[in-house]
Parts: structure tokens; C-alpha cells; sequence
């Protein structure tokens, strides 16, 4: 049995780790109203003028059109890969799975400036010109990963029962996916996807070696942050990605409760050839 003091010592422990995390966050999202260019506190006088400067900023437009382009195409590269990957390491039993999936998933622990450094590296050898292209290729280095986890996580709470009564009652393979196999697994697909978009949008190490001359949100902000008078504007973009980070990252968390592996059940019967 919980004793009453651990419970509150419990309540009292998230309570710090939410301060700790979300107080930053609060001070950026004030500093982004703040009337002043001087970042003092207390804030004196709170204005919404900087979010219109930023908006006619052609910098701040063209860096934020860069990032939706590359989080989007990266995002549906590594869900073609990802999903692939995945499905291959479950279905298929081959001399080195465990390693293949091992090296799947390496990108994403390794140190990022390791990643970056290897990334420039190779683009330099084989004489791509830095922009989207090269940030695409970095960001679907890690959102593949995303994916993949995401996609087999569910396959294999996915119950293999369910495709072989799907192929008893005589569906093909192609039927199977679509009524078995496809539902169980799409809010993983999509949580996966979601992540890999986020990830993608607010990525600046890899970015930094990979991009050459071209600018994205959070590049935007790291060469800005140094300029004192660029400071309310940087603060706005700042609240500006923290906003289209969340949505996303919301979205995923409540998607990737698994739920759609009970619903694949009932679609078995429709797999069934007449």
C-alpha cells in the first residue's frame, strides 16, 4: 500500500519536473509580447506588434516555406522507407535481422553532430549542391527511424491470428493488408508520421551541416538570437514553432494508444473472397 506521504512526495516530484520543463517555454511566450526590445523583467508594457513584423518579414516567409517543404517531403520519404523496413524485419526471418534492425534504429541515438558531420561529409565527396535537397536527405536520416519504430511497435502487438483467419476465409494478401493488416496498424502509421513532420520542422543541428545558404525557422532563430534587435521577432517565430510543434506531437501521442488492433479484428470477415 501507497503511503499518503509518498503520494504527495509523488504529486510534488511531477509538479517540479512540469515547472522545470514548461517555465522556459511560459518566459518565451511573454518575452514574445513584450512592447520592449530590451528583454528586462519584470515586462513593463505587453504589445502584439511584433507578430505582425514577423509576419511581413520576407526572412521569416521564405524560412518558414523551407521548413514545411523539407519536413513534408522528408516526412513522406521515411514513411515509404520506414513502413518498408518494417514490415520486412516482421514478416520476413533472414540471416541478420537483429542486426539490420539494430542498424535501423542507430541514427537516431548517435550524437547528432556525429550524424551531421558524416552527412557533410559524404554530400562534399559526391558534389551535391547544399539546399532542400541536402536538408531532405539529413532529416529523413533520423525521421525514417521514427517511422520504423512507430510501425513496428504496433506489427508486433498486431495478433498473427488475425491475418491467418483473414487468409483461412480466403482473402489474398493484397485484401489481407486492406482490411487486416492496413487498419491495425494506420494510427501508428500516422503517429509515426506526425513525429518524423515535428522532428523535421524544429531540426538545426543536422540542418546547420547540410544546408549550405539555405534558411529554415530554426536556423532563423540560432543566427538571430545573438542580434539584441532582432530578439522580439526571434521570441514570436520561437512561440510560432512551439504552437506547430504541439499539435502534432499531440496529435501522435493520443493516436498511438494501439486501439485500431481490436477494430482490425472485425475487418477480418471482410477479407473473405465471396
Amino acid at each position: 500500500m501507497e503511503t499518503r506521504g509518498f503520494r504527495i512526495l509523488i504529486k510534488v516530484s511531477a509538479a517540479l519536473l512540469l515547472v522545470f520543463l514548461y517555465v522556459p517555454l511560459a518566459i518565451v511566450l511573454l518575452y514574445a509580447f513584450n512592447d520592449s526590445v530590451a528583454q528586462a523583467w519584470p515586462i513593463e508594457e505587453f504589445t502584439t506588434k511584433w507578430f505582425g513584423i514577423a509576419w511581413r518579414s520576407p526572412q521569416v516567409r521564405e524560412a518558414l516555406a523551407t521548413s514545411l517543404e523539407v519536413a513534408t517531403i522528408a516526412t513522406l520519404f521515411a514513411l515509404a522507407l520506414g513502413s518498408a523496413a518494417a514490415f520486412a524485419v516482421h514478416r520476413f526471418r533472414f540471416f541478420g535481422r537483429n542486426g539490420v534492425s539494430f542498424l535501423l534504429v542507430l541514427p537516431i541515438a548517435l550524437p547528432g553532430i556525429v550524424t551531421a558531420i558524416a552527412l557533410n561529409t559524404t554530400i562534399n565527396n559526391f558534389r551535391i549542391p547544399f539546399g532542400v535537397l541536402t536538408i531532405v536527405i539529413g532529416h529523413a536520416t533520423f525521421c525514417i527511424v521514427v517511422v520504423y519504430n512507430n510501425v513496428i511497435a504496433r506489427l508486433r502487438r498486431t495478433p498473427t491470428s488475425l491475418i491467418e483467419a483473414s487468409m483461412d476465409l480466403g482473402a489474398d494478401g493484397w485484401q489481407t493488408f486492406r482490411y487486416v493488416t492496413f487498419p491495425a496498424i494506420r494510427t501508428a502509421i500516422v503517429a509515426g508520421a506526425l513525429l518524423a513532420f515535428a522532428l523535421s520542422f524544429d531540426e538545426i543541428v543536422v540542418t546547420n551541416f547540410t544546408a549550405g545558404a539555405t534558411d529554415t525557422i530554426p536556423r532563423f532563430i540560432y543566427r538571430n538570437l545573438r542580434l539584441p534587435h532582432n530578439r522580439p521577432i526571434v521570441n514570436v517565430v520561437a512561440l510560432g514553432v512551439i504552437l506547430v510543434m504541439f499539435i502534432p506531437v499531440y496529435i501522435a501521442q493520443r493516436m498511438a494508444g494501439g486501439g485500431d488492433v481490436t477494430a482490425a479484428g472485425a475487418k477480418a470477415q471482410e477479407a473473405a473472397v465471396p
